[in-house]
């Protein structure tokens, strides 16, 4: 499937993408008092998955179905891929790798901890490869994290899913052609997140300080915050031209426009409800008033609605 820039990419694609992600976060805060875990619901929903890939520019390719979107770099020298998918979809992942090309993979880089962008960092390991990470996502791995928004506890994984190039604030790697340029942000969707930035295609993996038409989840838990979210939105703005390809964390391909409409979403949802919890309201009273209305149809209708994202702006302000 080709990158079509002067449409919203791949229609079925984000549907389905999205199916997998709603399948476990729904689109109510229901889940949160459920029994069973949305990690387990999407885990399993990974396991028969479809992958769908999406050619970009140069040599460089998009992988969505698995959890967050993974890019593949392919050249002489192998593959290099950003994020690792949901550890289960391991076989459909490597169908389609298997499909871009016969060369090995011989690096991987973790754009944050989350189960569902380091979630195949073992097999990947295994396969060849060689994980980058800051070292923040390392010391979420390594140790037991609760996710209280998620309702689940995540063990540490094997040693084979570690990163084991590891760097604090930047890192640069030239393979296949291209400086890629990683760089952490300030706390945002996590405590530990990076982007990274291929020069000669002018793409950017922004991870998940970006998901494209959806609103996003902030993980509290590993020092993720709301104001977090809006600075690294006006960085990902500030990093971008009108012929950058952007890969999102979750949704289709995307755009500088789609950046900008992102962070004003966040800016103002962010803005009405700090004010009417200054103004000492509690919870209930700002479910009520509907301070995301205006943006429920665009970002609201598959993943995170109004009411959950609503309570992860309130948490943070």
């Amino acid at each position: 499937m080709e990158y079509q820039p002067k449409h919203q990419i791949s229609r079925r694609g984000f549907i389905g993408s999205a199916g997998l992600l709603a399948a476990g976060l729904c689109i109510s805060p229901k889940w949160v008092l459920a029994q069973q875990s949305p990690v387990i619901t999407i885990t399993n929903a990974a396991k028969t998955a479809k992958i769908t890939i999406i050619k970009l520019r140069g040599n460089i390719s998009m992988l969505e179905g698995s959890g967050g979107n993974i890019a593949v770099l392919n050249g002489p020298e192998g593959k290099l891929l950003v994020d690792a998918g949901i550890g289960v979809s391991k076989p459909n992942i490597l169908n389609a790798l298997n499909s871009i090309s016969n060369k090995p993979i011989k690096y991987l880089v973790n754009s944050h901890w989350h189960f569902d962008h380091a979630g195949g960092n073992e097999w990947l390991h295994k396969a060849g490869a060689t994980i980058i990470a800051q070292d923040i996502t390392r010391k979420h791995l390594e140790k037991t994290t609760r996710v209280d928004d998620w309702n689940y506890t995540f063990s540490p994984p094997p040693a084979a899913a570690l990163p084991t190039v590891l760097y604090k604030t930047e890192h640069t790697h030239h393979f296949n052609g291209e400086k890629i340029t990683i760089k952490a942000y300030p706390p945002a969707h996590t405590d530990g997140d990076s982007s990274i930035f291929f020069p000669n295609a002018n793409i950017l993996h922004m991870a998940d300080t970006f998901w494209n038409g959806y609103y996003p989840f902030i993980d509290y838990s590993t020092g993720g915050n709301i104001a977090g979210m809006i600075r690294a939105a006006q960085m990902n703005i500030d990093k971008t031209t009108k012929e950058t390809i952007v890969i999102p964390g979750h949704g289709p391909v995307g755009n500088q426009q789609q950046l900008i409409e992102f962070h004003d979403m966040l800016v103002t949802i962010h803005a009405k409800i700090a004010n009417m919890k200054k103004q000492g309201k509690l919870l209930n009273e700002v479910l009520a008033a509907k301070p995301t209305a205006a943006y429920d149809a665009k970002f609201g209708g598959f993943a995170i609605d109004g009411n959950f994202f609503t309570r992860l702006v309130y948490k943070g302000v």
